[in-house]
């Protein structure tokens, strides 16, 4: 819906004729057109015409007299006319600016909606493909487990987390099982829950170990 507020033709006319009037072009008294000359100079219907004369007689800005034409009233009219014109334009401008800024403001919300399911789709079909993301701990000479084997240390039944592969020496140990061992700059990579880091951390470096 346009929702700026457009001047009809024969208010365009009058609002000219009103400027000349403003702007001294035409002295009060003066007869200055009949119907007929109005609407061949603005080049538009008798009707549009006969309507524009009406909005200035009705605001006592020109008299009418049956067969003499326009005759000039009054400047004063004439300029109170036009800024009362002007003030309806700049309050109808603004009214078309607060709509237009909420329709743009409607579209960005859009966008931002539109741009966050797409992220939260890509998101779920990643996780969908890799659901297990590894962890990692490096193994420091003040662990708990220091020189114990995964069984003997119990660790998945303290993390339930499972042990995928151990970096050791620049080397990759994959799925290294329940007998490697803890040892000092082992780099541990294992899967589990959201919290699992916490319960590894916790567990590999005695803070809370159940024996």
């Amino acid at each position: 819906m346009d929702n700026k507020v457009k001047s009809s033709v024969y208010q365009k006319i009058a609002l000219d004729i009103a400027s000349r009037i403003v702007e001294h072009n035409f002295e009060i008294g003066e007869k200055v057109y009949a119907r007929s000359s109005i609407a061949n100079r603005y080049n538009v219907s008798p009707e549009t015409a006969r309507r524009a004369i009406n909005v200035l007689a009705d605001l006592e800005i020109v008299d009418t007299v049956k067969g003499s034409g326009v005759i000039i009233k009054s400047y004063e009219n004439a300029a109170k006319f036009i800024r009362h014109f002007s003030d309806k334009q700049t309050v109808n401008s603004i009214i078309a600016e607060l709509y237009n800024s909420l329709d743009n403001q409607k579209k960005e919300i859009s966008y931002i909606k539109s741009n966050f399911d797409l992220l939260l789709e890509n998101t779920q079909r990643f996780q969908s493909i890799n659901p297990f993301v590894p962890f990692e701990i490096k193994i420091t000479d003040d662990s708990s487990c220091l020189g114990k084997t995964v069984s003997e240390s119990n660790f998945w039944q303290n993390t339930n987390a499972t042990i995928i592969a151990i970096k050791r020496d620049g080397s990759i140990i994959l799925s290294p099982g329940p007998y490697a061992s803890f040892r000092e700059n082992d780099i541990f990579y294992f899967v589990g829950d959201e919290n699992s880091y916490n319960r590894v951390k916790d567990f590999i470096y005695g803070y809370g170990q159940t024996e």
